[in-house]
């Protein structure tokens, strides 16, 4: 018998990037999906790249058909899945949130980057931070997951295996980051119109964005220190995909820093490594659940560089939850999630 999925706040990116994977993961069905504005609307109404494909019909967040589900996905701003999450958790309903209510650990730390106060800290306390490469023994047992952000998956995924393995300074660490504008969400914003952003190419919360904690306490509890954190997001004039350059101080320049990541992701399907002298490009993951990273030592500066691109509506969104709901199910991991890359 196929998993009954909810889908709550299914009007946005993220919301049709988990209706596409859904609709070919063969153990799991789109049993219900809501959104406020548009209640009564077909969804191929909304998506017509869904035309004959489903015949789902948007609900109010508080149908009756949701409390049917085994799981739930919240795709909402924040607040949202905080102030909702128990109302299926004590139906027994599985949740994951791709919102940042239940990323930070610190309830007042929370409070001050997101301007809310934080009302559940008892499942604050709960939820596992759903990076599967990191926590997936305590994924697989959760019932609340708060699956991380595009830009924290990207950044992390390239800084474990340094890390864990004391390889490098960990108080000077450099993100520069860039973002293709789905990022941004699907409502309209001037900054994100066509004729601002094409042909250009802008950094944005230089001074401190949302996704910094959420970065850095995950880096401290990899490092089991504190770390220092430089990290710069870009808007870049494409539709989606995550690029990460990483700038870091090795303690040994002689360390096989790509035997080091090799070892770390072997057996690891959604990360690939590659060789010395390949650099990644957003397009090789573009509609995927991958990850790409390359390493790169700069002699002179005793830098090294590391690159890491993933699609910000895959693996640094949908497809990451559903990698997490194939844990938490006892699913094959990569069930539904080995689309190959688009290219061109």
């Amino acid at each position: 018998m196929k998993l009954k999925v909810g889908i709550i706040g299914g009007s946005g990116y993220t919301g049709i990037e988990l209706l596409r994977i859904l609709h070919q993961h063969p153990s799991a069905d789109v049993h219900a999906i809501t959104s406020r504005a548009l209640k009564g609307k077909k969804l191929y109404e909304v998506f017509p790249n869904m035309h004959g494909m489903s015949d789902l019909t948007y609900l109010l967040p508080d149908d009756a058909k949701l409390f049917d589900c085994d799981l739930v996905f919240f795709a909402t701003p924040h607040g949202v899945a905080m102030n909702n999450a128990s109302l299926f958790l004590d139906r027994n309903i599985k949740v994951i949130d791709l919102g940042a209510d239940f990323r930070i650990n610190d309830a007042d730390i929370w409070s001050d980057w997101y301007k809310m106060g934080h009302t559940q800290a008892s499942l604050l306390n709960e939820a596992v931070y759903g990076q599967p490469e990191i926590n997936r023994s305590t994924i697989k047992k959760a019932r609340l997951i708060a699956n991380p952000g595009c830009y924290p998956t990207a950044v992390l995924l390239a800084l474990k295996p340094l890390l864990e393995n004391n390889l490098i300074e960990p108080s000077n660490i450099i993100a520069d980051c860039k973002s293709g504008t789905s990022g941004a969400g699907r409502n309209a914003n001037q900054a994100t119109l066509f004729c601002e952003v094409t042909e250009s190419f802008k950094p944005y919360g230089v001074s401190g964005h949302r996704h910094f904690p959420e970065i850095k306490q995950e880096l401290e509890s990899i490092a089991g220190c504190p770390i220092g954190l430089t990290f710069t997001p870009h808007l870049l004039p494409m539709s989606r995909g995550i690029e990460a350059t990483i700038y870091v101080d090795l303690i040994d320049h002689k360390a096989n820093i790509l035997a080091c990541f090799e070892n770390a992701y072997k057996n690891e399907e959604f990360v690939k490594i590659l060789p010395e002298g390949v650099y990644p490009e957003t397009r090789s993951v573009k509609s995927s659940n991958y990850c790409q990273i390359s390493v790169q030592y700069v002699e002179h500066s005793n830098k090294l560089v590391i690159m890491s691109v993933i699609d910000n509506l895959g693996k640094g969104a949908a497809g990451q939850a559903i990698q997490n709901m194939n844990l938490m199910f006892g699913l094959d991991e990569k069930e539904g999630l080995l689309e190959i890359g688009l290219l061109p």
